[in-house]
């Protein structure tokens, strides 16, 4: 059975959004290699609507020479949660309907890998509040945003992690890795 594995950019508050304030920072890469560690075991991309819409765009025209991810986002088959898109137009993805526990479940226990969720804040909020998320790896950055979507709503039902990993970045950039407590 595969693992669900959810990356974020995040703001020392908490806020989640489109992570176009992260730029001012930069990519140390470390960063990249963090993150090439955790969907190295990926074999499924899982996607929120909202963010399939913006990486699309962003990732379907950029080759290997643009970015050393560009394959994975490319290659790697999406699963795109959304109850209202109906094509998919990015080359190997696929609409698996609107968010269902048993969904996720089923592809859990179908994709013979991992399954890597960036962005995505409803889904991941839903599959937390589900139980359904074996990893997180939050990349928080020395900034606030005060307002903006947050991971942890404050009606998350409150939960335990045990810490997996802890990298400061030269870039000011604190890569948290943590596991759900069992």
């Amino acid at each position: 059975m595969g693992e669900v594995h959810v990356h974020e950019f995040m703001s020392l508050d908490g806020v989640i959004d489109a992570p176009t304030w992260t730029f001012e920072y930069g990519f140390d890469p470390k960063m990249g290699e963090a993150i090439s560690a955790f969907t190295e075991g990926s074999e499924g991309i899982l996607l929120g609507r909202n963010t399939y819409e913006m990486f699309e765009p962003a990732w379907s025209t950029r080759t290997e020479e643009d970015d050393p991810g560009a394959p994975f986002f490319n290659d790697t088959t999406k699963y795109v949660v959304s109850g209202t898109l109906t094509e998919a137009t990015w080359r190997n993805s696929e609409i698996v309907g609107p968010y269902d526990p048993a969904t996720i479940r089923r592809l859990k226990d179908t994709v013979a890998g991992n399954l890597y969720v960036s962005g995505s804040a409803t889904l991941v909020r839903a599959m937390l509040a589900d139980g359904l998320i074996d990893g997180l790896h939050l990349f928080v950055f020395p900034l606030t945003r005060g307002t903006g979507p947050r991971l942890f709503t404050e009606d998350a039902t409150p939960g335990k992690l045990s810490r997996t990993a802890c990298e400061p970045y030269d870039n000011g950039a604190v890569y948290l890795g943590f596991r759900p407590q069992a």
